[in-house]
């Protein structure tokens, strides 16, 4: 029997667990990139586990989040960043050279190859015929040590691509509609492969969009064949000899398959406040728009701005309307300035942010009270703009570009113009002078530490009991976002007691001080949760802050897939409960007792809460592989891992 692109890459790095879908298995990492927001965790925990050097084929740092230096942080993390890079072989990015994502697939994606990233877009790289999978830190730190990636071997659904996209419609489209049919739940221990005859008509940054925001469906990535397309990528960017052909085989087999026209697509949005609420545009013609944002790791390739510019030449920003530009990598600037289209959009009015996250993670561009933003970005959860009453829509850049000019939503079809369809180059500008390439590990390197950095916190052992109280009861997809801040907070990612005062903070905020009164007083925290809890980002804080500040457990109805390994990685236990309608038997400040728990995980037994305060009991389960009770058991990764050091 044959096998699938999946298939092919899963087991050609497989280094323990048989490959059944739904088991856990290790696979080895051949490369890893990190991001200033999570990668300064990442490389803390890296020197805590106590390695020498960097041992995957390669590894990035990138410089991409907080490139704001509002105070002394973020440029402290930064320095710590660089210097940590140069002392352990890693390759450094400086702050300006781009966004990670856009950035790997342009210089080290390879087909072939395994991706891990602490950041949930990773998935990016499956464009280029990848298995990129985003990760919390303390997975990417263990992988950059040598040692395997752990994942729930997937099922994987055939997404097989037929027809053409018509003028105006674009990949943006494409992953709004698999949104549309697919949600953002319910897809944990899936992959998307694409496939059939429409993949040929789709760029590698096209179908990079469509992988990059395949993370919001929840899937474990999205991968594309590498085919021709691939190696005219490859070889524009002086990389031909790193393409090889990938194709799943003619008698592949698959867990699920659709059939997906591109011609019978059309310009749609994801409206507030989720990725998945899509819409068309059609529908929401004519409704005032007062920003415009086109960037972020989704939508800034050269082909997108280049389209974006041509739509905009010798025209003019509404007046209504801001508009602001943030190229995806320092390569697309230079790009679209040779072409002179940087100059057609500064002509049109728009302001040039930099080659960064800026406004997608809320530090930059927050739109007025009650405005309606375009974004081409990947993600519009309430508040995550930095104004919580801003009505934020996802869309493609022709969408975008055509609420620049007419000040409303508007069909791009319904343009007076033609489609300005832009051809991919021959040739990319190669200039790779703002990455540090260090020819080895050098241990001399002083490693710079400033007042914000601090060490990793540990957990303590999972208790004999957990004993508490429900500290918080949340509803449905409640992301990472929810429970920790990202924007002006992203700065003190370096200094957990102080992030920690902002778990929840936007949800419930008085959360922090009242769990760390009760993790003082000896009291357990307890997160209860509805489905889907931990969308979003791969931010590890998500589950660090709360461990610092005393959460033993979270009781949810469904879990997303990094967040689950974030919890366990630092000693917090994911526990479902056995019938979801329990889920209201529980309320914020119930007392609780779960007995016996740790030797009843040892022994993988079903669990019971006692709800003190109603006298009721009810079932919970879990999902755990021996190696995952291990280290809940031992109260996290680090406890884990330097246990099992100090045995050898």
């Amino acid at each position: 029997m044959g096998k699938n692109i999946v298939q092919k890459i899963l087991d050609s790095h497989l280094v323990a667990g048989e490959p059944l879908p739904g088991t856990e298995v290790a696979i080895r990492i051949d490369q890893t990139l990190t991001q200033d927001a999570t990668g300064t965790m990442a490389y803390l925990q890296f020197e805590a586990l106590g390695l020498d050097a960097v041992k995957t084929e390669l590894s990035v740092s990138y410089v991409d989040h907080n490139t704001i230096q509002v105070g002394f942080e973020n440029a402290d993390d930064h320095l710590y960043l660089q210097t940590v890079a140069a002392k352990y072989g890693i390759i450094f990015s400086r702050p300006g050279n781009g966004i990670c994502h856009q950035v790997h697939l342009e210089r080290f994606g390879r087909p072939g190859k395994t991706l891990l990233g602490s950041d949930s877009h990773t998935p990016t790289g499956g464009g280029i015929g990848m298995f990129a999978v985003g990760a919390g830190g303390l997975d990417v730190a263990v992988a950059m040590g040598g040692g395997p990636f752990y994942l729930t071997y997937p099922r994987v659904c055939r997404v097989n691509l037929v027809g053409e996209l018509r003028p105006w419609v674009t990949a943006k489209d494409v992953i709004l509609k698999m949104l549309e049919i697919f949600t953002t739940k319910g897809n944990v221990g899936w992959v998307m492969e694409y496939g059939g005859p429409g993949v040929a008509t789709l760029t590698v940054p096209e179908r990079a969009t469509i992988t990059n925001m395949g993370a919001e469906m929840g899937v474990t990535t999205s991968v594309f064949p590498s085919d021709e397309e691939t190696r005219r990528f490859l070889v524009a960017q002086e990389r031909g000899e790193q393409w090889i052909p990938l194709q799943a085989d003619p008698d592949a087999t698959y867990d699920k398959e659709i059939t997906l026209d591109l011609s019978t697509i059309e310009p749609l949005a994801a409206a507030p406040h989720s990725p998945g609420n899509v819409v068309t545009v059609r529908s929401l013609a004519g409704m005032p728009v007062q920003q415009v944002e086109i960037g972020s790791c989704t939508n800034s390739s050269y082909k997108d701005l280049m389209t974006t510019a041509r739509i905009l030449k010798g025209r003019h920003v509404h007046p209504r309307v801001s508009l602001a530009i943030a190229p995806g990598s320092r390569q697309v600037v230079q790009m679209i300035t040779r072409a002179g289209a940087l100059a057609d959009l500064i002509d049109a009015g728009a302001r040039l942010m930099e080659s960064a996250c800026g406004f997608c993670i809320g530090n930059s561009q927050s739109p007025p009270t009650n405005a309606v933003s375009l974004r081409t970005s990947n993600r519009n959860f309430e508040g995550r703009s930095g104004t919580r009453s801003a009505q934020v829509y996802l869309v493609s850049p022709e969408t975008a570009a055509a609420a620049v000019l007419t000040g409303e939503f508007t069909d791009p079809r319904d343009l007076d113009m033609p489609y300005p369809a832009v051809q991919m180059p021959d040739h990319f500008y190669i200039d790779d002078s703002m990455f540090i390439f260090p020819e080895q590990a050098d241990p001399t390197v002083e490693v710079y530490r400033g007042p914000n950095i601090g060490d990793p916190p540990h957990n303590d052992p999972l208790p004999e009991e957990i004993r508490g109280v429900v500290t918080i009861k949340v509803g449905d997809k409640i992301t990472t976002d929810h429970i920790m801040p990202a924007g002006a907070r992203l700065k003190y990612r370096s200094n957990v007691p102080k992030y920690a005062e902002f778990v929840f903070e936007g949800v419930d905020p008085s959360f922090s001080q009242r769990a760390a009164e009760n993790r003082d007083r000896g009291i357990h925290n307890v997160i209860v949760a509805g489905l889907s809890y931990g969308q979003g980002s791969s931010r590890e804080h998500a589950a660090l802050c709360p461990m610092y500040l005393g959460v033993k457990a979270v009781i949810a109805k469904s879990f997303e897939r990094i967040h689950t390994a974030n919890l366990i990685n630092f000693g917090i236990l994911p526990l479902l409960f056995a019938d979801e309608a329990d889920y209201d038997r529980l309320a914020a400040g119930d007392e609780l007792i779960i007995p016996d728990v740790r030797a009843k995980l040892a022994h993988n037994a079903p669990l019971t809460l006692h709800n003190v305060t109603q006298n009721v009991d009810l079932p919970l389960t879990y999902h755990l592989s021996d190696r995952q009770r291990n280290i809940i058991l031992a109260g996290g990764m680090l406890n884990f891992a330097g246990s099992h050091q100090a045995g050898q």
